[in-house]
């Protein structure tokens, strides 16, 4: 296992630049945002390009050359996508060209996104069915990428263990698994038990990680709650809060994990630029420590 941290909560933190923030951070991997432009961000801008297409040789080719001369692993490329948009076909493609520039930067998985249109109105069956549609799509494209498909435990639907289920036996191919981000299913409401327990069930089939924390009041953690309740208040730094991320890590471990812990600590509005920086500094240091 090694270290590694979500674009934008380097930016959150006010660094200029990924190259800058990686380095005062002591993190050696990042995962890059893919926009539907098939942008990401520059790891060390040169001028005053800040963004790169990685469909356009040059640019990815300046990617690789950044990521080189400062040192840094793209663990992963991250994905916004809607597999129940009109556009379902752009959908798809768009997550072809990203798994084919993923290979290119030896990024072995990608993120997709549990979250559509619609997710809540329609019967489980159908929303994991149009989802395996899309995912064989990609992974038909793709077959000799190698690259993985890590789908977060994102929104309503993608923290319902059931369609985590569904959708994996539906699908039936070792390249799709998970992003298992360690604070979603206790935002979705799941007691704090309940979420070990989950951890446990899908451990085999992660691919890709996100780690955030949440602290609730003592009374609350045992209990039922409503989806994301009060996030933005008990939000907080990803070394401290209730879920035990010794736990988390030893549940991957134990499964055969050994890719990157992503950081993506969402507790940046309650805190300055230099209290966040320290906050991540300190949860770069707790992880550390636990891999």
């Amino acid at each position: 296992m090694y270290l590694s941290i979500r674009d934008d909560i380097v930016f959150a933190a006010g660094y200029a630049t990924l190259a800058e923030g990686l380095r005062d951070l002591n993190i050696p991997g990042v995962e890059l945002f893919v926009h539907e432009d098939d942008t990401v961000a520059a790891i060390a801008p040169e001028g005053d390009k800040k963004r790169l297409k990685l469909t356009d040789p040059a640019d990815l080719a300046a990617l690789q050359a950044q990521a080189k001369t400062n040192n840094v692993r793209i663990s992963a490329l991250c994905m916004g996508n809607d597999f129940n948009a009109d556009d379902k076909e752009f959908q798809v493609a768009w997550a072809v060209r990203t798994v084919k520039a993923a290979q290119q930067l030896g990024a072995p998985a990608i993120r997709i996104d549990a979250i559509m249109h619609g997710e809540r109105d329609l019967p489980l069956e159908q929303r994991y069915a149009l989802v395996a549609n899309a995912v064989k799509g990609i992974l038909a494209e793709t077959a000799d990428t190698g690259v993985d498909l890590g789908i977060e435990n994102h929104g309503f639907q993608g923290n319902d263990p059931e369609f985590i289920r569904g959708l994996l036996a539906a699908v039936g191919s070792p390249r799709l698994g998970l992003t298992l981000d360690s604070g979603n299913f206790y935002w979705r409401g799941w007691p704090l038990s309940r979420v070990y327990e989950i951890f446990e069930e899908f451990a085999p089939n992660v691919k890709h990680t996100h780690i955030k924390n949440i602290c609730y009041p003592p009374e609350m953690r045992e209990t039922q709650r409503e989806v994301g309740y009060e996030y933005g208040k008990y939000a907080c730094p990803i070394h401290e809060g209730d879920i035990d991320h010794s736990r988390y890590i030893a549940i991957l471990k134990k499964a055969g994990y050994d890719r990157d812990i992503c950081l993506e600590d969402e507790s940046m509005g309650k805190y300055d630029k230099a209290q966040y920086r320290a906050n991540l500094k300190a949860a770069a240091d707790f992880f550390r420590k636990l891999m």
